[in-house]
């Protein structure tokens, strides 16, 4: 039996990154569609456009993948998502209410006018390994949102860096990549290397072993995860909770 498959060709527009989506989605195509989404997302800074013009659906409730995607690049890397699709495809994204999660439009061009291109404050710096190296990491992260003028964000983002780089350190041989971005007032680090296994954040056993420890983590962060880059690698990242929200849950 011959397997389905969908493409995935990326260029620009405008200030947006396109992604234009052929080939057919089905329930064997489908967690390529998604993955392969995400994974340009990791580097699409300014905003995603997928245009499926040209995608052929075997199974119309599968049209539900991109309101996953939505949600998801809504986490990470938070930048605006739109749709270009046609007449037929519009009816069957609006009958599975995947529509209510993104927009869409007709053409290419109305696509990228849609985008919200809200005012976002975006750094990155790749680090040597060597002593030293997570203090550097909080230096820089401590720096950066002073100069933002948001003081208040740097405690919990010292202590979310230095997790970060001890893992790509400890676990893998690349130089990690950081990069640390504000937007609407929501504080997002992300660690990349070149390493493609999965991260994970391990419960400590013992208060005197590295590492802060999942539950900490997830205590201090919004939401987490971990991104297959579209150039090779993966992309750990964390989004920071407001002060008042991480107050509340650990009273």
């Amino acid at each position: 039996m011959s397997r389905t498959a969908v493409h995935l060709a990326v260029g620009r527009h405008d200030q947006a990154t396109v992604v234009r989506v052929s080939g057919e989605l089905d329930a064997g195509s489908c967690p390529a569609l998604r993955d392969g989404l995400l994974k340009i997302a990791t580097d699409a800074p300014d905003g995603l456009v997928a245009d499926i013009s040209e995608l052929a659906i075997a199974d119309p409730s599968l049209v539900s993948v991109f309101s996953l995607v939505a949600m998801r690049i809504g986490d990470w890397p938070g930048i605006p998502f739109t749709i270009v699709a046609g007449p037929g495809h519009r009816v069957l994204l609006n009958r599975h209410v995947a529509d209510r999660y993104v927009l869409v439009r007709a053409d290419l061009v109305s696509a990228t006018a849609a985008l919200d291109h809200p005012v976002r404050r975006r750094c990155e710096q790749t680090f040597p390994r060597a002593d030293g190296t997570s203090a550097q990491v909080r230096a820089f992260v401590t720096g950066r949102l002073f100069d933002w003028e948001v003081p208040e964000l740097a405690e919990d983002a010292r202590l979310i860096a230095t997790e970060l780089v001890e893992n790509v350190l400890r676990h893998t041989t690349s130089e990690p990549e950081l990069r640390l971005d504000l937007c609407r007032g929501v504080c997002t680090l992300a660690m990349a290397d070149q390493d493609t296994r999965p991260a994970m954040l391990l419960e400590r056993l013992s208060p005197f072993e590295p590492g802060m420890g999942l539950k900490l983590v997830a205590q201090i962060t919004r939401t987490w995860g971990c991104s297959r880059s579209w150039a090779g690698g993966k992309v750990v990242w964390a989004v920071l909770q407001p002060s008042e929200t991480r107050s509340d849950q650990l009273a």
